[in-house]
């Protein structure tokens, strides 16, 4: 597990360094930060539109007397999006967006219900109830 945040955290910043640099000779460095600005913005815009409506999706199932277990992954997904929105670079604004566009987060859902699932089945997560 420690490998694995090891890799995580020198991986990523690298190629973040490698992508912004490689875009900056391609575009020049002003036209780059730009459009990391402009990314970062519509990400932002997209956090709260997503973000106001899963919330109102949450207050509805919960006034319904339903749990929001859907609507709460969404929200984790979206905030999840919106953190790495706020981490400087190209490749984490790429995964952002794809965390708050409404189809690739339903895809992305279904998968961490699938791993949690068999998570749950292999005994490696342990639900124990109070």
């Amino acid at each position: 597990m420690l490998l694995k945040f090891f890799l995580l955290f020198t991986i990523i910043p690298v190629l973040e360094i490698y992508l912004i640099v490689k875009m900056g000779s391609f575009l020049g460095i002003i036209p780059t930060i730009l459009l990391l600005l402009a990314i970062s913005s519509a990400g932002a815009w997209l956090v709260r539109h997503q973000g106001f409506a899963i919330l109102g999706r949450i207050q509805a199932e919960l006034a319904g007397g339903r749990v929001p277990g859907g609507a709460l992954l969404e929200g984790a997904l979206v905030l999840a999006g919106g953190i790495l929105l706020l981490t400087p670079g190209f490749f984490t604004d790429f995964l952002g967006l794809f965390f708050l566009i409404p189809q690739t987060r339903q895809m992305i859902g279904r998968l961490a219900v699938q791993w949690l699932q068999r998570q749950l089945m292999n005994g490696k997560i342990v639900v124990r109830r109070m």
